[in-house]
Formats: structure tokens, C-alpha cells, sequence
């Protein structure tokens, strides 16, 4: 780990954008708590990743936002508060390798930590589904 790896993010300029998928993705798993930890969220994988917020919102719309918000509310089943939560979520995800299987299913790059290779496949998919 470097230097830059333990320096803060800049601190988000840009308006966190709403949901596209109130029903599924993050926002659905987390049930009443979504608003509340929508902007957390956002501005935790933003800080982690480094990744655009249209990007972050695009992962967390996914599927595999739903299976972010199952680590987040895993963590909350083990007495963490929402924050905490969501903060430990993201370190699991960060330390979290691409390994094999994910590699050859969503050619993203082996050893790319799971939250960074998914955000910024979410926002490959998503900018090609544009393209069609």
C-alpha cells in the first residue's frame, strides 16, 4: 500500500444522482433504510474507487449493488451502525480480489479489487447498451 492508497478522496463536488432502480439493485435490498444509505454508499465507493458518481450509481442500480446492500445489511445484522456498515462493506469489497471466474465470466482484470472491476464493468455495460 502506498502513500496516495491512505490519502483522502477530494471531497464530492458533484450531486449525488437518484436511483434508476428504486425497486431492485441497492435501493431495493435495503428496504427503508435506502435513502438513508444511498448517499452514504455513494460517497464511500466514490472515495474507495475513485470512480465517477454516475458510475457508482450505475453499480449500485445492478445486481450487484444488491449484492453490496447484502454485505452492507450483514454487517448491520452484526450490530454495526448504517455508516459502519457500509464503510466495512466497502473494505470487504476493496480486499476482495477478481479472481478466475469472475475474470473469464466479466473479463475484468485478475487481482482488480471486486468493487473497483465492478463499478467500472457496470459503466462498460451500461455505455455499450448505448451504443445498440
Amino acid at each position: 500500500m502506498s502513500a496516495t492508497d491512505l490519502a483522502p478522496a477530494p471531497a464530492l463536488t458533484t450531486a449525488l444522482p437518484p436511483s434508476q432502480n428504486e425497486s431492485f439493485g441497492f435501493w431495493g435490498t435495503m428496504g427503508g433504510y435506502a435513502c438513508l444509505a444511498w448517499p452514504l454508499a455513494m460517497q464511500a465507493i466514490c472515495r474507495a474507487t475513485k470512480e465517477d458518481v454516475h458510475d457508482v450509481q450505475v453499480f449500485l442500480d445492478s445486481r450487484f449493488g444488491r449484492h453490496f446492500a447484502d454485505s452492507v445489511n450483514d454487517a448491520r445484522h452484526q450490530g454495526l451502525d448504517l455508516t459502519a456498515a457500509i464503510e466495512q462493506a466497502v473494505t470487504h469489497w476493496m480486499t476482495w480480489r477478481i479472481g478466475r471466474t469472475a475474470h473469464q465470466r466479466y473479463d475484468i482484470p485478475k487481482g482488480t479489487p471486486h468493487l473497483v472491476g465492478f463499478v467500472i464493468h457496470c459503466s462498460i455495460v451500461e455505455d455499450a447498451a448505448g451504443d445498440v
